[in-house]
């Protein structure tokens, strides 16, 4: 399995080149600037994209503004869901291709993104399923002379920016919902992953959408960004991203008073008490903070344990994290592939250096990979961390567990809860009462009971604090693409002139 493309005559892999997509075009940034986008595994650029700028969010914006005026605005739910329903049945046949190139552009496992590119089209029907049952309601009314009745419109123009971590999947969290209340979308990936956004775009006049419904501009400066935000046509806003970031977006759109909806990542507790199954555990907790090579929002960073199995349970969590096997990502045989970046690279170990200075020990890990290099970091265990301390309280995004003991249950909540997060949280336990009990004292949109990092198209998924607001899947999420219209409907037709007093 590859993304690259090789010269016939040298043998060298060739950079391949790119277009945005705006309305029914293939363009070239206005100005003509291009960037390149590398493969965090090999360290070459492999594809090369537009660098746009301001004049192209107009065109964008205006194109998908163009629609909604034009023939998708005119759309029924029905139509949409066609619409969906082919884009879904392309996507499934396309899924192992698209898989590779996710991996090829953000260093992510081929087992964990053909994962995700076969669930695409489960979001794309699932919501379909939706798309024709947006209905309002009847009102009772006061005066029996009027019927009174709501519609859930589509809000308009939506701008999504998205992060480089799982870019595609978080894309489809987002358009998937805002196609089925009838929205059009301007999207802005990372610049370190630009290439599905545009490989979807393929797909998405494939399908026969009408122009203007789907727009993809790529581009590495902050400006970007922030002219996309900002600008006057768009009605909404979707971020994925960091909380600095996701601030400024809020901020940038209610400047103009556009709707958010921001996801902006957390600092999950694992919340281990001494009658869990350890051996769940261990795999929960793994899978929780070294898959995607903890570059994930919901990343189970901290380890809440009891005093009394906490020995235990650290040194089977020690034994594994030793054995992941680090690798090429298009090989199904590797369990961890690179950071996706070299700032990434920096963050991490800069965090765990800072935590060794603080007083933490380092239980595994801690370094990158002598064979491997580059931007690969191994497993990493921390131990001996305190709650208040910045390891347990920001942010890694890297594969970096950080170790906490509690005594009671009422301490086990305080910990969890310490931080201004609230996305994610994990509980293990036999005891179900005690499930439910730490479940709902726990401050986060997403809880798993003796699991951990399940998600799906028709389950809610969002946070709270530092983690953002707004919720991406399930009703609610279409629900935050639509504005509710009451409208009065006078029956008897007996209006009077309100200065007449008979």
């Amino acid at each position: 399995m590859t993304a690259t493309q090789v010269d016939p005559t040298t043998g060298e892999a060739t950079v391949q080149s790119y277009q945005m997509r705006i309305g029914d075009q293939w363009l070239d940034a206005a100005d003509g600037r291009r960037f390149e986008t590398v493969n965090p595994f090999t360290g070459q650029a492999w594809a090369s994209v537009p660098d746009a700028g301001a004049a192209d969010v107009d065109l964008a914006v205006q194109a998908a503004t163009a629609a909604m005026a034009g023939e998708w605005g005119s759309c029924t739910g029905f139509d949409r869901a066609r619409h969906m329903r082919r884009l879904a049945d392309i996507l499934e046949r396309d899924a192992e291709q698209l898989s590779v190139l996710e991996s090829t552009d953000n260093g992510k496992l081929i087992r964990e993104t053909s994962g995700q590119a076969k669930a695409l089209p489960e979001w794309l029907r699932y919501f379909a399923g939706i798309a024709d049952k947006l209905q309002g309601e009847v009102i009772p009314a006061q005066n029996p002379d009027f019927l009174i009745y709501t519609r859930h419109e589509p809000v308009g123009v939506v701008a999504a920016i998205v992060p480089w971590n799982s870019p595609l999947s978080l894309l489809m969290w987002k358009f998937a919902p805002l196609l089925a209340a009838g929205c059009t979308l301007v999207v802005k990936p990372s610049e370190y992953t630009p290439v599905t956004a545009l490989e979807l775009a393929k797909r998405v006049e494939e399908a026969g959408l009408p122009a203007g419904v789907f727009n993809v501009v790529t581009g590495q400066s902050a400006e970007l960004g922030a002219a996309l935000v900002g600008h006057p046509g768009v009605r909404q806003v979707a971020f994925t991203g960091s909380p600095n970031v996701g601030i400024k977006v809020a901020q940038g759109a209610a400047a103009h008073l556009a709707r958010t909806t921001l996801e902006l990542g957390g600092k999950s507790a694992q919340v281990v008490f001494p009658d869990a199954d350890l051996d769940a555990a261990v795999n929960g907790v793994i899978a929780g903070i070294f898959a995607a090579s903890g570059q994930t929002c919901v990343a189970g960073s901290r380890l809440v344990v009891h005093e009394d199995v906490r020995d235990a349970l650290v040194e089977r969590l020690v034994a594994r994290a030793d054995t992941i096997m680090l690798g090429d990502p298009l090989d199904v045989a590797s369990e961890m592939g690179p950071l996706a970046n070299p700032a990434q690279l920096k963050t991490v170990t800069g965090f765990v250096e800072r935590a060794v200075h603080d007083g933490a020990s380092i239980a595994c890990g801690g370094t990158t990979d002598a064979a491997l290099g580059g931007l690969f970091y191994r497993p990493t265990i921390v131990t001996d961390v305190r709650w208040d301390m910045e390891i347990a309280q920001d942010e890694i995004f890297g594969p970096v567990l950080s170790v906490l003991t509690f005594s009671t249950e009422e301490d086990a909540i305080r910990i969890a809860n310490s931080t201004r997060f609230g996305l994610g949280a994990g509980v293990w336990t036999n005891d179900v009462r005690r499930a439910h009990r730490v479940a709902h004292q726990l401050r986060a949109g997403n809880v798993w009971v003796n699991a951990y990092r399940m998600v799906a198209p028709n389950v809610p998924f969002g946070g709270s604090g530092y983690s953002g607001w707004g919720r991406e899947s399930g009703v609610d999420a279409v629900r935050e693409y639509t504005d509710t219209k009451a409208i009065w409907v006078d029956m008897i037709g007996n209006t009077r002139d309100p200065f007449k007093l008979n």
